[in-house]
C-alpha cells in the first residue's frame, strides 16, 4: 500500500507539473500570437491604406475618411497617371535596365564567386579581403561621378548598370552556396569525364545552383527596379530616365500631367485638382510596385532555400 501510495503521489505530482508546463506553453502561445498580430497590423496597415486610398474618391482621402475600406470608388488618379506619357517612357527604360542589368549582375557575380569558392585558387584569400574592404569603404560620390564621366558613360544606358554591376554581399552568398552545397566529388567526376573548368561550371554547378541564382536575381531585379539615385546623378536625358525618377517627381512635386496647371480654374475645379494630386501619390506607388509583386510568387519557392543555404552555412 505504501508503494502504491508513493506511485500515486508521484503520478499526481508529475501530472501537476505537466499541467503547469501545458498552461505555461498556452500562455506563451497566446502572448506570442497577440504580439505577431499586432506587428502584422503595424506593418500591413500602411500598405493596405495605400491600396484603398488609390481607389477611393480623392475628396474622401483628403478629408481623412479613408481608414479601413475604400470610400467612393474612383479610378481618376490611375487615369491621370496613364495619361502621363513619361510613365510609359519610364516603364520602357526600367524594364530594359532591369532585364539587361540583372543579366550583367549575375554574370559578374558568378564569375567572381566561382573562383573564390575553389580550394585550389591561390589568390582567393587576398581577393576576398579586397572585396570585403569595398563593403566598408568607398571612394565617395564625387570620385564615382568622375570615374563614370571619364569612361564616357554619363547620359548613357550603361551608367544605370555598370557602376553597380557587382554586389559583394550577393557574391559572398553565392560563393558560400558553391562551397557548401556543391560537393568536391562532382568536380572530380567531371574531370574524369574530360570536362574543363568552364564546362564543369556551366553543366554541373549552375544547374545545381538554381535556388541561389533565383534569389540573387530577385535581389538585383528589385534593386534595378527601385533605382532612381543613379539616374539623378548620371542621367540628364529625359528619354533615358527610369520609372522611379518620374514617380519620385510626382511624389515630391505633387504634380502629374495637367494637375500642376491650375491657372484660369474656378475654385471648385482647383479644389478637385488638389484632391486628385493627393490621391495620385498612392496610385503612383501601386503602379511602381505591382510588377515586382507579380514576379515574386514565381521565385518564392527558391527564396528561403537559397538564402538559408547560401548565407547561414557560409
Amino acid at each position: 500500500m505504501d508503494k502504491k501510495g508513493k506511485n500515486r503521489n508521484r503520478k499526481n505530482r508529475d501530472h501537476g507539473q505537466y499541467n503547469k508546463r501545458l498552461s505555461a506553453d498556452k500562455a506563451f502561445d497566446i502572448t506570442n500570437l497577440i504580439i505577431m498580430i499586432l506587428l502584422f497590423l503595424l506593418f500591413a496597415w500602411p500598405l493596405w491604406f495605400v491600396v484603398i486610398a488609390s481607389f477611393s474618391n480623392p475628396s474622401e482621402v483628403w478629408r481623412g475618411n479613408v481608414i479601413i475600406l475604400p470610400k467612393g470608388f474612383s479610378l481618376d488618379s490611375y487615369k491621370e497617371i496613364l495619361k502621363y506619357k513619361e510613365i510609359w517612357i519610364g516603364y520602357r527604360n526600367t524594364i530594359f535596365y532591369t532585364v539587361l542589368g540583372t543579366v550583367i549582375n549575375l554574370f559578374m557575380t558568378i564569375c567572381m564567386a566561382y573562383p573564390l569558392s575553389r580550394k585550389k585558387f591561390m589568390p582567393k584569400n587576398i581577393l576576398m579581403v579586397i572585396c570585403m574592404i569595398t563593403m566598408y569603404f568607398s571612394g565617395g560620390l564625387i570620385p564615382s561621378y568622375l570615374v563614370v564621366k571619364g569612361l564616357h558613360m554619363v547620359d548613357s544606358i550603361w551608367a544605370m548598370m555598370i557602376p553597380g554591376c557587382l554586389s559583394v554581399y550577393n557574391m559572398i552568398i553565392m560563393r558560400s552556396y558553391f562551397v557548401n552545397s556543391i560537393p568536391d566529388s562532382l568536380e572530380e567526376a567531371a574531370i574524369l569525364d574530360g570536362s574543363n573548368p568552364i564546362q564543369y561550371l556551366l553543366k554541373v554547378v549552375l544547374p545545381l545552383s538554381k535556388p541561389v541564382i533565383a534569389v540573387i536575381a530577385l535581389y538585383y531585379m528589385v534593386g534595378h527596379w527601385n533605382d532612381f539615385f543613379n539616374a539623378l546623378i548620371y542621367i540628364n536625358d529625359k528619354d533615358l530616365l527610369p520609372l522611379q525618377t518620374f514617380l519620385r517627381n510626382i511624389l515630391v512635386t505633387n504634380t502629374v500631367g495637367n494637375v500642376s496647371q491650375t491657372q484660369n480654374l474656378n475654385p471648385e475645379a482647383l479644389q478637385k485638382k488638389i484632391y486628385l494630386a493627393q490621391t495620385i501619390k498612392y496610385s503612383a506607388i501601386i503602379v511602381s510596385t505591382l510588377p515586382v509583386l507579380c514576379i515574386y510568387p514565381f521565385v518564392q519557392k527558391y527564396f528561403v532555400k537559397g538564402v538559408m543555404i547560401g548565407a547561414i552555412k557560409g
